[in-house]
């Protein structure tokens, strides 16, 4: 049998799914080693040790000047943040999406228009929010909705192009209407695809999150890195990356198992990502 229709079980998959972490987790140990072996103080390649004792701190011992649990503190923050800009974005990939997709004028009009901003590169009017909206909480959520939304529009409004046209046809020999042939026939075919343009969506949205709380913030993980960097803080810069790197695979398998439970006739066709 050819390797390409060979399927490894669930005990193998899973464990060749872990080896790439453990080598990774190996090799960084092995150089840390090495490199505190020349020079014992050395902060860029902090020992696992030393990074795991830094974690507990940050997430279990309050902070001596704020008394807060900073880690926590940090990740509501920054979590706060990012809901709301792709709560915004997917309410706007929705609405114009369905109305780019579904009726020719609207298409004639917005599409170019959106596809045009959605090639603008969104941290160059990271100034321009700030000067707009100020330095709070809203120019921060505007800069993931301005990065995220245009290109969840033109992927919604393709999902709605790509419904065939069979299946309009015989909607309007039913005698629907067109909010009718919306909420009957275009929402349940775009929104696992809706879902899908989210999970995308939310990659450039922690790079957007993470940019503006370097620049204007007071909290959040964002912050938090950019804060320490000043002082070589390996220790706590490196578990913070990993934070975030965990909490976005949580959102993204969080969102997949919505859509597999919500919608399970999308996934029929193959294994999904």
């Amino acid at each position: 049998m050819r390797i390409i229709n060979r399927k490894p079980s669930r005990s193998t998959g899973i464990a060749l799914a872990i080896m790439p972490f453990i080598a990774t987790a190996i090799a960084f140990a092995v150089a840390s080693h090495y490199r505190r072996l020349d020079n014992p103080a050395d902060k860029l390649l902090p020992s696992l040790e030393q990074m795991g004792a830094t974690f507990w701190r940050m997430a279990f011992v309050p902070d001596k000047r704020s008394g807060d649990l900073l880690l926590w503190t940090d990740t509501l923050d920054s979590l706060i943040r990012l809901g709301t800009g792709i709560g915004l974005a997917t309410a706007l990939a929705l609405i114009f999406g369905i109305l780019i997709g579904f009726i020719p004028h609207m298409r004639v009009t917005l599409a170019p228009y959106i596809a045009t901003f959605s090639l603008i590169p969104p941290i160059t009017i990271l100034p321009i929010l700030f000067i707009t909206f100020g330095l709070g909480e809203l120019s921060k959520v505007m800069l993931i909705v301005v990065g995220t939304a245009p290109v969840m529009m033109r992927s919604t409004a393709q999902a709605v192009m790509d419904i065939p046209r069979e299946l309009v046809i015989k909607a309007e020999t039913l005698g629907a209407g067109v909010v009718q042939m919306v909420s009957r026939l275009v929402l349940p075919q775009i929104l696992p695809k809706l879902i899908t343009a989210i999970r995308l969506g939310l990659v450039p949205a922690w790079i957007f999150l993470i940019s503006a709380e370097a620049i204007a913030s007071t909290s959040g993980l964002g912050y938090r890195i950019f804060l320490v960097r000043r002082y070589l803080a390996m220790d706590v810069i490196l578990p913070y990356v990993l934070w975030i790197t965990l909490l976005a695979f949580l959102i993204d398998r969080l969102l997949l198992m919505i859509s597999k439970r919500a919608f399970p006739w999308h996934h029929l066709g193959g294994e999904s990502l």
